[in-house]
């Protein structure tokens, strides 16, 4: 019962979302970039949700914003954003087969590789806001985040 439940998070985590909401304007936060290394292909599209509310972390919709980033040849892609200060978690998503969704098996687990801040790798559940989360305080903030290949 718990992998099926953990199967569920797993797919709404990953699952197809609704329409981003805007990016924080400039000026209005610290420039922070998210490094995201050990991708599985140099192609696919790679999917950033970033949440500063610890409830709707990964529910479907949930998210502050999302970005999408082409690899361009490389084995890492870097994000620069402005964010608030504040608490922030990253979820993220390559879509290998570039078919706009993340692919998932029978089980509803996911197929595709996927990744969260602070490099948590859960194991039967999905993690927990407070798990991923950093704090943004000042410019010049760096993430690094290796992506979980399946």
């Amino acid at each position: 019962m718990r992998l099926l439940a953990s199967s569920f998070c797993l797919t709404t985590i990953c699952g197809t979302l609704l329409a981003p909401l805007p990016l924080p304007a400039a000026g209005n936060g610290s420039s922070v970039t998210v490094v995201v290394s050990d991708l599985a292909s140099r192609s696919s599209a790679v999917k950033l949700y970033f949440y500063n509310v610890r409830e709707t972390f990964l529910i479907k919709g949930g998210y502050t914003f999302m970005r999408v980033v082409k690899p361009a040849g490389q084995r890492q892609v870097s994000l620069p954003v402005q964010l608030p200060p504040g608490e922030w978690a990253v979820a993220i998503t390559q879509d290998l087969n570039n078919n706009d969704k993340v692919d998932k098996n029978m089980l509803g687990i996911p197929t595709e590789p996927f990744a969260f801040s602070n490099n948590v790798r859960p194991r039967f559940s999905p993690p927990a806001f407070d798990d991923c989360k950093f704090t943004v305080s000042g410019p010049g903030k760096v993430v690094n985040i290796a992506l979980l290949a399946k």
